[in-house]
């Protein structure tokens, strides 16, 4: 496959991924059973879907990727700059620890340092576009990484769960054994607990354990919270169990309910790395309301990620105020509809 083709698979997967289970976030396994019966398709409003802060961190930072060159440093700076606008931009779907971050950011607080105690989940849905673009530099993937999380997150489980979500896109740009993969997750940290979902994960890989028995085991019986030790295996176990078959990935993930669409942004974005934008169904990408951040333009920052002249794509940044107030009316209507008892 071109890297091109990865590039745009990454991005477009990330958000067919969040858009298709957004509608779910938040919920229980119970009520999503009752409520999104059938085949997986866009429903947030008429039929469409739209993205959250997933597919938003994931873009800017390939733009930000797409500054920098290979200077992490650089690429702190302009992922953190990036960042501190779209905070101002209004997002509906800002978790706190990234708000906190961000707004650490704006009072001058260093790329390294803003980041606030939190083992949240934010770092890892930005983080499998670095790890195909540094998929054969290692000491880079692993700087960009630790640069990216920085930002918003500085508790090591947090920079664990984001390496492991590189490291999953690095494996499948260099196409090795599955063994490799193993190996290269459990090489992020010696931490106890990170060692124990490792194993849980293989474990369960090995016996051909479902998505669901998966969350059971981590502790997650009801829904999946946020939590990188939780929401992260489960996106990459939903991915490797589920290998190039996205409505069963998904639909995995859709069924174990609570942070649905983080979990499923990172399992697209995988998917999309695995088969390129190709290998998500065509329905679902054609009924995502992404404007002024559209597929085109996910796919230019993708095309451009692949050449050697890189360049910053083009979008009308200014209309996203906009764009966030209807997100922000959709999700309010919502959350009304949750507090029907039908």
């Amino acid at each position: 496959m071109e890297p091109a083709e990865r590039f745009i698979g990454c991005l477009i997967g990330t958000a067919v991924g969040d858009s298709l289970l957004l509608p779910a976030e938040g919920l229980s396994r119970r009520i999503v059973a009752r409520r999104f019966p059938g085949l997986l398709r866009q429903r947030l409003v008429f039929g469409q879907g739209m993205v959250s802060d997933d597919t938003e961190h994931t873009f800017l930072t390939a733009q930000a990727l797409l500054a920098a060159g290979d200077d992490a440093d650089r690429f702190a700076q302009a992922l953190a700059q990036r960042l501190r606008w779209w905070l101002l931009s209004l997002p509906g779907g800002c978790g706190k620890a990234t708000a906190l971050g961000l707004l650490r950011s704006w009072l001058g607080f260093p790329p390294s340092r803003s980041g606030v105690r939190s083992a949240g989940n934010g770092p890892a849905m930005r983080s499998a576009i670095i790890g195909l673009r540094w998929a054969h530099d290692a000491a880079r993937r692993t700087a960009f990484v630790a640069a990216s999380t920085g930002i918003t997150h500085r508790d090591p489980m947090a920079l664990a769960a984001a390496q492991a979500v590189a490291d999953a896109a690095a494996w499948i740009a260099r196409q090795e054994e599955l063994s490799t993969l193993w190996s290269a997750w459990r090489n992020i940290s010696a931490d106890h607990s990170w060692q124990t979902v490792v194993d849980r994960m293989e474990n369960a890989f090995k016996n051909q354990k479902t998505v669901d028995d998966l969350a059971t085991d981590l502790g997650c019986p009801e829904y999946v919270s946020g939590y990188a030790l939780y929401s992260v295996p489960v996106a990459l176990f939903a991915w490797l169990r589920h290998r190039g078959e996205a409505q069963a990935c998904l639909s995995a993930i859709l069924r174990c309910g609570g942070d649905t669409d983080t979990i499923g942004a990172i399992a697209g974005a995988l998917l999309g790395v695995d088969g390129g934008a190709a290998a998500l169904t065509p329905e679902w990408k054609r009924k995502i309301w992404a404007w002024p951040m559209s597929l085109a333009v996910l796919e230019t920052a993708g095309r451009n990620l692949s050449t050697p002249s890189q360049h910053a794509a083009s979008w009308c940044w200014p209309c996203q105020p906009l764009r966030n107030l209807a997100f922000l009316i959709i999700i309010l209507v919502h959350g009304f509809r949750r507090l029907a008892p039908f």
